[in-house]
């Protein structure tokens, strides 16, 4: 049945007690099963299920129930109270005593079974009667055979249905001790898996804790403390010097230090004053401001990013996604080759040992732990990184295209060249034009102007201003008329000889002009971003084997820019052509990564198998389009997000590997008799500690040096 996306709505429900990746399996086939069900996405690491459904269809009383059917729970929150059943409270009193139970009298016998092979305890377990054991079997793993039987209703086999099997062979031939040791390091696996996942969701529960959750808002000419969600777009926000911005706006009054790490990850602060944008979460200190309110809460862009990285496990790498089909049929295969041991042995032990040893969800979790790694660190240096997919494309990279202005420059042009004519000085020159341009509002008219400062030289009023779109200025400066501008405003600008020159050198030219003579001429150009040069040499060793220049700049600025950085470039392109040509790359089997601003190359970005925008922090266009946002201007996080995503991909593929070679190795031993069952049990929950610890070392820096200029 069709659905109609513009007729849904989104509902975000609360989830506990997922431990895996089959976890949300579980609960997503649950869910899905609802009537008036677009959608459902479930996501292990921020704990909820988001689901698209029909308005009139929605049922949170029975959505609840499909969870707990599932074997898994929905918390209670103080907006939807609820009186809960004596049979559920029940329950949550005796499973953690069953489990706490089953743990301690699990351990005691370990060290019994042990200790009979070490011929300390002979006789010791003899001594208890065959039901008495299975009496105790049973109770202590009540909750583990719960989850299996609910399974087995819903037709799905888990990792602990093939381990209760093998129970059920050990005391079938009167093994009760082995039984009470499975069960006992079923737990185990179970606390190892629910800890290697908690590790995972600590990026998730970082970001969303540094929040702040009260603001201080001017009203009624009073100072008071709400709750963030409670603040208004437009409202006047108030921040004390120590205090955590609750909201993204734009300053009214104050000047304040502000440290940014938590939005753009640079470790330096930054100065902030009248007009300036801040945003949430970031920290003021030394100053005291005043800040008109544009976006709250999950709209801030602290709340895009936090939503950006819980959403990111949904878009997984298609090593991800094999690994999950592999755990689809990796239990039914393990359930043969126990069934074969058994025709071929008539081993029960050996069969029951054959169940217990296989680790299902070590290779679930083989490829997500490693992922979600890499996306909360590079989340903490100012890399936000939207999936799985994307480092795994990212790791296969070999071609880059770049944009030119605001993402190799620095979109802010800048005066190179000062050329006086007519025996005046390039001072003067430059003194006259800046007094012209002082109150234009063009980037090249900022240019002339900054100079101007820098140098120190005292500029005139003009009596009169006059601004010709697309020609420049005209002006009354100390009773002359001077006029600054290109070619098209002044008749006697082709007359001058060096223009040719500089115009040849990709550099953008002012004329100036006083009572109709051309007196100077200034040349600007954008300059390169500092860390480029050493950023691009590390990309290529990286494994980027082509470098390409796609700018809407004329061709003199595009080739001048491409030879000083060694790269090849194509000039005078409009956004459809730098989407043709990504298409043509990727057409030859390329793998494309697009560098842009996120604005106007937004398209180019969507199209590339990685599209990356440069200084995403505060622009909604730059967060979305991209598929890696780098929350400051810095080119040297691009090379580290390369690095970032080829040990992503090594660790997954030896978490992989050693998840597949301990199987092996297991099972191969478990069906020839030469691994008991309890030593079985004991195996089974070693892969996901190893995923842990060598997962782990994404969360690290990568250890390459960079050289920053």
């Amino acid at each position: 049945m069709a659905h109609r996306t513009d007729a849904l709505q989104q509902v975000e429900v609360p989830i506990r007690g997922m431990d895996c990746l089959e976890c949300t399996h579980h609960v997503q086939h649950a869910l899905a099963a609802l009537p008036g069900m677009a959608a459902v996405q479930v996501y292990l690491t921020s704990e909820k299920a988001v689901l698209q459904m029909e308005p009139a269809l929605i049922d949170l009383s029975g959505i609840r129930q499909a969870v707990e059917g599932a074997g898994y729970s929905v918390p209670l929150t103080p907006a939807t109270p609820e009186v809960s059943s004596s049979a559920h409270t029940l329950a949550s009193f005796t499973r953690p005593v069953l489990t706490l139970f089953g743990l301690v009298v699990g351990a005691v016998l370990l060290v019994v079974v042990a200790g009979e092979w070490l011929g300390i305890f002979e006789r010791v377990t003899e001594r208890v009667p065959w039901w008495l054991g299975t009496l105790l079997v049973v109770l202590i793993g009540a909750p583990i055979y719960t989850n299996v039987l609910r399974a087995a209703l819903r037709r799905q086999i888990i990792s602990h249905t093939l381990m209760s099997l093998g129970v059920v062979s050990a005391l079938v031939v009167g093994q009760w001790t082995t039984a009470a040791v499975v069960v006992f390091f079923m737990y185990v696996g179970s606390y190892a898996e629910h800890f290697t996942t908690e590790r995972s969701r600590q990026a998730v529960k970082r970001l969303t804790a540094l929040a702040p959750q009260t603001a201080r808002v001017e009203r009624e000419e009073q100072e008071q403390e709400v709750a963030v969600g409670e603040v208004q777009i437009g409202e006047t926000v108030i921040i004390h010097p120590g205090e955590r911005i609750p909201v993204d706006g734009i300053v009214l009054e104050g000047q304040a230090t502000v440290d940014q790490a938590t939005i753009t990850g640079e470790s330096l602060p930054v100065e902030v004053h009248a007009d300036s944008h801040v945003f949430a979460t970031t920290i003021a200190s030394l100053g005291h401001l005043k800040v008109r309110t544009t976006q709250v809460g999950a709209d801030t862009t602290y709340g895009r990013v936090v939503q950006l990285v819980e959403e990111a496990e949904a878009h997984r790498a298609e090593v991800q996604r094999l690994a999950d089909r592999f755990s689809t049929y990796f239990l039914p295969v393990v359930a043969s080759i126990a069934l074969l041991t058994f025709l071929v042995s008539r081993n029960p032990l050996a069969t029951a040992a054959v169940l217990v040893v296989a680790c299902s969800c070590s290779l679930a979790l083989a490829t997500p732990i490693a992922m979600l790694a890499s996306i909360g660190a590079g989340a903490k240096r100012g890399l936000l990184i939207k999936g799985g997919k994307y480092l795994e494309a990212l790791a296969q990279a070999n071609v880059l295209f770049v944009d030119k202005t605001g993402t190799l420059t620095t979109g802010r042009p800048q005066i190179v060249d000062i050329v006086a004519l007519a025996h005046l000085s390039e001072a003067v020159v430059l003194q006259l034009a800046a007094s012209a341009e002082r109150y234009s509002e063009h980037p090249l008219a900022e240019a002339v102007c900054r100079t101007a400062a820098e140098q120190h030289l005292p500029l005139e009023e003009p009596a009169r201003f006059e601004a010709v779109p697309g020609a420049g200025v005209r002006a009354l400066v100390g009773g002359k008329q001077v006029a600054v501008g290109n070619a098209r405003l002044l008749s006697e600008a082709h007359q001058v000889g060096t223009a040719q020159d500089l115009e040849a050198q990709g550099k953008t030219l002012l004329f100036v002009a006083v009572d109709d003579e051309v007196v100077g001429v200034l040349a600007a150009t954008d300059t390169v971003r500092p860390e480029v040069t050493q950023a691009l040499a590390e990309v290529r060793t990286l494994g980027i084997t082509h470098i390409e220049l796609l700018t809407g700049d004329h061709e003199q600025a595009a080739a001048r820019l491409a030879k000083e950085l060694g790269i090849a470039y194509q000039a005078n392109l409009l956004p459809e052509d730098k989407i043709a040509l990504v298409k043509t790359a990727q057409a030859k089997g390329q793998v494309v990564v697009m560098v842009g601003d996120g604005v106007n190359d937004a398209p180019a970005l969507a199209q590339a198998n990685v599209g990356i925008a440069m200084g995403a922090a505060g622009s909604e266009v730059a967060l979305e389009a991209a598929h890696l946002a780098l929350m400051r201007d810095d080119w040297s996080l691009v090379p580290e997000a390369l690095r970032i995503a080829r040990r992503t991909m090594r660790t997954v593929k030896l978490n992989i590997g050693f998840t597949a070679l301990y199987n092996l190795v297991g099972l191969s031993l478990a069906a020839l008799g030469l691994l008991p069952p309890n030593l079985a049990a004991a195996a089974q929950s070693l892969p996901d500690l190893g995923i842990l610890a060598n997962s782990s070392r994404l969360l690290r820096a990568p250890s390459a040096p960079r050289t920053r200029r």
